[in-house]
C-alpha cells in the first residue's frame, strides 16, 4: 500500500532532509542497535541516489549514472544518524573512490552498523534505458553481515514464505521447482523462474523448462529480482542462478522482512578466488542460509526506483517536480512501506544532470 500518512518530503538546498529531522534527534548518541526511525532516513538516501543517476537514463553512460549515483549517496549518508561502517560496497570490483569497504558512513552518531550499499544496481539498465534499475541500501546492526572475503559471485536460490521450508540448493532443479509448485498451488507450467540472462546459465534454462517451467530473463539488477521472488504478486515465483554476492547479502535484509528465504553457495570465478574463500575460512560447498547471510534480527532495506519494474516505478521529471517511488523495510517489525514522494527538483540542481 501506499504510505499516504508520510508528510511530502522537503529539503535544503543541499538536500539534507528537514521533515524528519526531530525522529533523527530521538536516536540517542550510544544507541546499540539501529532504532525504528532510522528507516526513513534511510529512504531519504536511496532517493538521492535514484534522483541523482535517474537523470542518466538512456544516456548510454553506465559509469557517469553510478558517479552520479554514488556521490549523492554518500552525501546524503553524512547526514544520517549512524556510526556505520561499509562491508558491502562499491568495491574493490568498480574501482570506487567513496563508499568502498571499509569506509565510515553516517554523522559519527547512534547506533554502530554494518551498512551495504548498491547505488546502482543495474547500471547497464539505467544506461540503456531497461527496467528494474534501482537504489539500494541495507543495514543491520555490527558484525551481522556475512564476509563475502572477494569471492563475488554466489549460486542463489530465492522464494517466498510458503516453499520456504522446503527448497534446498543442493536438490536436482526439476525436484526445488516441482516443491514450489506445490507449495503455492499452482501447476508447473505456471511457475516463473527469475534468471539472469548469462551464457553461463544455459545448462540451468535447459533443466528449468525441461521440468514444464517458464523462464523470466534479466538482463542486470538480481536484488530486484531476488525480492520479486519472495513477493506475493510479483508474477516471480523463484529466482535461480549465479549472480552477485554483494547483491545476496543485500537481498537477504529485505528476504528476513518480507518473508522467505535466499540460499547461497560461493561460486569463486578461478582458482585464485577460490584460495581466497579457503584462507578465509569459508567452505565454498557449503550453502548459506538466509540467518547466515544477515545474523541479525533487526536490519533495514531500503529501495528508491531509478527505472520502473517489477517492484517499483523509476524516477519521473516534469518541470520543477521530481517524483519517486521507494521501498522501506524493518526485519525486527517486519514492516515493508511503499513510498511515493514528490521533490521540487530546483533543490536537486547539485545532483542532477545539467
Amino acid at each position: 500500500m501506499n504510505d499516504s500518512s508520510q508528510p511530502r518530503d522537503t529539503r535544503s538546498d543541499d538536500g539534507s532532509s528537514q521533515d524528519f529531522s526531530h525522529l533523527s534527534a530521538r536516536l540517542a548518541v550510544g544507541d546499540s542497535e539501529p532504532d525504528r526511525h532510522l528507516a526513513m532516513e534511510l529512504v531519504r538516501v536511496t532517493e538521492a541516489a535514484a534522483i541523482a543517476g535517474g537523470a542518466w537514463v538512456g544516456m548510454g553512460d553506465k559509469l557517469t549514472a553510478d558517479g552520479a549515483a554514488v556521490d549523492a549517496m554518500r552525501s546524503l549518508l553524512d547526514t544520517v544518524n549512524l556510526n556505520g561502517i561499509v562491508v558491502i560496497g562499491e568495491g574493490e570490483k568498480d574501482e570506487a573512490p567513496m563508499l568502498f569497504n571499509g569506509e565510515r558512513v553516517g554523522n559519527g552518531t547512534g547506533p554502530e552498523a554494518d551498512v551495504a550499499v548498491d547505488p546502482i544496481d543495474g547500471t547497464r539498465l539505467t544506461a540503456l534505458g531497461y527496467n528494474n534499475a534501482l537504489a539500494v541500501l541495507a543495514v543491520a546492526e555490527r558484525g551481522t553481515m556475512f564476509d563475502p572475503s572477494a569471492v563475488f559471485y554466489m549460486d542463489k536460490l530465492v522464494t517466498g514464505p510458503e516453499a520456504a521450508d522446503l527448497v534446498d540448493l543442493r536438490l536436482p532443479v526439476k525436484q526445488n521447482l516441482h516443491l514450489i509448485a506445490k507449495a503455492k498451488n499452482k501447476r508447473i507450467s505456471q511457475v516463473n523462474v527469475c534468471v539472469l540472462d548469462r551464457p553461463r546459465h544455459s545448462k540451468l534454462v535447459d533443466e528449468i523448462r525441461e521440468a514444464g517451467a517458464r523462464v523470466r530473463f534479466i538482463m542486470d539488477g538480481d536484488v530486484a529480482g531476488g525480492i520479486a521472488a519472495a513477493r506475493e504478486g510479483s508474477g516471480v515465483d523463484v529466482l535461480m542462478g549465479v549472480g552477485g554476492t554483494p547483491e545476496g547479502i543485500i537481498t537477504a535484509c529485505a528476504i528476513k522482512a518480507v518473508g522467505g528465504v535466499i540460499q547461497g553457495r560461493l561460486a569463486p570465478v578461478d582458482d585464485d578466488e577460490a584460495q581466497k574463500a579457503l584462507d578465509a575460512g569459508h567452505d565454498v560447498s557449503r550453502i548459506l542460509t538466509t540467518e547466515e547471510l544477515v545474523t541479525s534480527d533487526n536490519c533495514y532495506f531500503a529501495a528508491t526506483g531509478i527505472t520502473d519494474g517489477d517492484l517499483l516505478r523509476g524516477v519521473r521529471y516534469q518541470g520543477d517536480k521530481v517524483t519517486t517511488q521507494s521501498m522501506v523495510m524493518r526485519s525486527k517489525s517486519g514492516t515493508v512501506r511503499i513510498i511515493d514522494a514528490e521533490h521540487q527538483a530546483r533543490k536537486w540542481e547539485s545532483y542532477t544532470r545539467k
